[in-house]
């Protein structure tokens, strides 16, 4: 991991060409396109390309685009629901208890969190909040399975109110996703599951196929391919926003656990090469012992030539003068992740301006967050946390204002609305605000 010290040479490692990145391929996967494709594209094209190809040849696109970028032929696109029953044999009674336990949680965060219409009969206005009726769920399922995943997408939307929710999973090794997604769907409440990934599994949703339905809102993490077809379908179905690769800052203090710290860390690198594992903290003796304890424990992961990957490329270690120093860097940065290791953390949690979920505490740590501690774990990456939120019941619903005034209130108000028109040249809009005024 790299280590800087102070606050101006942290923010110039961290917080430069801060963003999404959608421009950039690896070489390998930009040869593979370039074979595909017939030609040199930047990602954007490429997404724009298949988008086209789904929207005019649906089914038939599916297959021979899953088929060329995937490897993969495709069987049966839907997984039949015999196969979602069969598929608890097959995955053990400790992790179904596990993923029911999750469940639990999320359902009931989600369910303290839910937006309620709500009317104010003195001043005749209120706000009527419908759901959506039908919302996609993207499942990745390229290096891992994740069944966590369809437990933070589809319960939200449940809770919210969606009469249906479908799962697109890329299934690369086999016909069918994983045994422990198909679980989790079934858990989840998921009406229908399809066995399609990538960008034109997005596009699928967004355009409707002879096999997967027209959806209103696609939810869900990906690739650069995903983000991109989210991104460029955005005004022709719902969105809930656009994820780049994963990234966790531990804010620590000289009172924190460097094993806790080390191992936080690596739990966020071994999701992909290009997760940000970030420590910022006020003590060089903890920054020291937290290289070399993750350095230790690296060794013996499954995954550590990814988590390698990330800790060398992305890994960050910021050594700055105080507390105050240290929030305002992580409040720049905006990460999807902020862990407080600092010995009162709720002293600090008040001056958190940006990120997209806060654990308070070495033992409230982010792997909770990734599975059974309650919020969705789809969160805004990329510094989108200045601006935006997490996946939750909001991102499926919809808030339409609603204006029931008695007739002494539009009386009253009907004057001012009518001379604001005809400041604004709208007469006729002055007029329907007049003829009121003078019938009552």
């Amino acid at each position: 991991m790299k280590i800087v010290r102070g606050t101006e040479e942290a923010t110039k490692i961290l917080c430069h060409d801060r963003g999404l990145k959608l421009n950039q391929l690896p070489p390998h996967i930009q040869a593979k396109t370039a074979e595909v494709f017939g030609e040199n594209l930047t990602p954007a094209q490429v997404v724009e390309l298949i988008l086209e190809r789904v929207q005019q040849q649906g089914d038939t696109a599916l297959r021979d685009l899953t088929r060329k970028l995937d490897g993969t032929d495709l069987g049966d696109i839907e997984v039949p629901p015999s196969a979602i029953a069969d598929a608890y044999g097959n995955v053990p009674d400790e992790l179904v208890d596990a993923l029911r336990l999750a469940a639990n949680r999320i359902r009931e965060f989600h369910e303290a969190s839910r937006i309620r219409s709500w009317t104010d009969y003195a001043q005749g206005y209120g706000e009527l909040i419908n759901p959506v009726q039908r919302v996609g769920a993207y499942v990745p399922g390229g290096t891992a399975k994740y069944p966590s995943t369809v437990l933070m997408t589809a319960i939200p939307a449940r809770v919210a109110g969606v009469s249906e929710v479908i799962v697109c999973t890329p299934s690369p090794e086999s016909r069918r996703p994983a045994a422990s997604v198909l679980v989790a769907s079934d858990i989840a409440g998921v009406d229908r599951v399809f066995c399609v990934g990538g960008a034109q599994a997005i596009a699928a949703m967004a355009y409707g196929t002879e096999t997967i339905p027209r959806v209103d809102t696609i939810c869900g993490p990906g690739n650069i391919f995903v983000t991109l077809a989210k991104k460029q379908l955005y005004g022709e179905v719902g969105i809930d926003g656009l994820y780049g690769p994963t990234e966790t800052v531990v804010l620590a203090d000289d009172t924190a656990n460097p094993t806790l710290c080390a191992a936080d860390l690596l739990a966020q690198a071994e999701h992909d090469a290009l997760a940000m594992p970030v420590l910022i903290t006020t003590s060089a003796s903890l920054a020291e012992a937290v290289e070399k304890e993750a350095g230790i424990r690296l060794e013996r992961l499954e995954r550590a030539s990814i988590a390698k990957a990330a800790m060398d490329q992305q890994g960050c270690i910021a050594i700055v003068d105080d507390l105050d120093d240290a929030l305002e860097l992580a409040n720049r940065f905006a990460p999807e992740h902020l862990c407080l290791m600092v010995k009162e953390p709720w002293d600090y949690v008040g001056r958190v301006r940006n990120a997209g979920a806060v654990f308070l505490g070495e033992y409230s740590h982010e792997v909770l967050g990734d599975y059974v501690a309650g919020p969705s774990h789809v969160m805004p990456t990329g510094g989108t946390a200045r601006f935006t939120s997490g996946l939750g019941v909001h991102s499926f619903v919809k808030i339409s204002p609603m204006v029931a005034l008695d007739n002494s209130t539009s009386r009253d108000l009907s004057k001012a609305a009518s001379l604001i028109a005809r400041a604004e040249g709208l007469t006729a809009h002055a007029e329907a605000a007049e003829v009121r005024h003078e019938l009552i």
